[in-house]
């Protein structure tokens, strides 16, 4: 049985919760989130798992895993020292670690806490060939994301166009997945798990786009080098709660939760 805490209770936490609430194999002992939404969470929570906590830190509690599913600010808040007394983790929020040296600090506190942290694939696909094609010899990667205009209200983009009237795609962003994941960190994790799969976060270039023709979360992803090339495309149907959110984000962490707690792992 693995005991489990995890960080937020948002559409991303809520919705590992719901998937896991019969599995005997996970159990949630915690969920932190603010002071502030305390009460809120509590009564989420009780609805789905009765006998899981709700606060505000780990307060002295050592789980099996702390999971992170609140956004960036959870890193240095609750990750960082979790790691530092030896309680392995895994990070949803990607895209926070375009922060100049937050990987650095990540990979500081693991060691010092003779763990590790594991970053999460969340709405992308095919990051083993990609960490695998990086090893063999990678020169290039792409990676271009493409949104329903509703996606990138409350972004820099919609500073840019009008996105409650857009007829065709609109290019919001070019440049570096560091740069995109200053930008948009709530829509370019998938940028910076790319680019840390491969060729970091100033050597892959992102494009990221507002498309009315789309209704699904889009990511395409082109790579190149010595072990030769790949292509991928992926659909992926943003969460009902939070479109900014990809379902498989939620999928991956229960994927990520299967590995650890039960014997056979892929």
């Amino acid at each position: 049985m693995l005991q489990v805490s995890m960080i937020g209770c948002g559409a991303i936490g809520v919705g590992v919760m719901e998937l896991l609430r019969s599995d005997p194999e996970v159990v949630f002992d915690l969920v932190i989130v603010p002071p502030a939404a305390l009460e809120t969470a509590s009564a989420i929570v009780r609805a789905i798992a009765p006998h899981t906590k709700v606060g505000v830190g780990l307060n002295g509690s050592r789980p099996d895993l702390l999971i992170e599913c609140a956004g960036h600010r959870a890193i240095e808040e609750h990750i960082i020292p979790a790691l530092e007394s030896g309680i392995p983790c895994m990070v949803v929020s990607v895209g926070a670690l375009s922060e100049p040296g937050l990987a650095d600090k990540l990979e500081r506190a693991a060691r010092r806490g003779k763990t590790q942290v594991q970053l999460l694939s969340g709405a992308i696909g095919a990051i083993d060939a990609l960490a695998a094609a990086r090893i063999g010899g990678l020169d290039s990667v792409v990676y271009t994301g493409r949104k329903p205009p509703g996606a990138w209200k409350d972004t820099p983009g919609a500073q840019q166009v009008d996105l409650d009237q857009l007829e065709q795609a609109a290019l919001l962003f070019e440049g570096t997945a560091r740069e995109a994941a200053r930008l948009y960190p709530k829509n370019a994790n998938v940028a910076a798990t790319v680019s840390l799969a491969g060729l970091g976060l100033d050597h892959t270039q992102v494009r990221l786009l507002a498309d009315p023709t789309v209704t699904e979360n889009v990511h395409h992803v082109i790579a190149a080098g010595a072990f030769g090339g790949f292509e991928l495309t992926m659909r992926g149907k943003p969460l009902a709660t939070n479109p900014k959110t990809s379902a498989l984000t939620v999928y991956s962490v229960v994927r990520a939760l299967n590995n650890r707690a039960h014997a056979l792992s892929i």
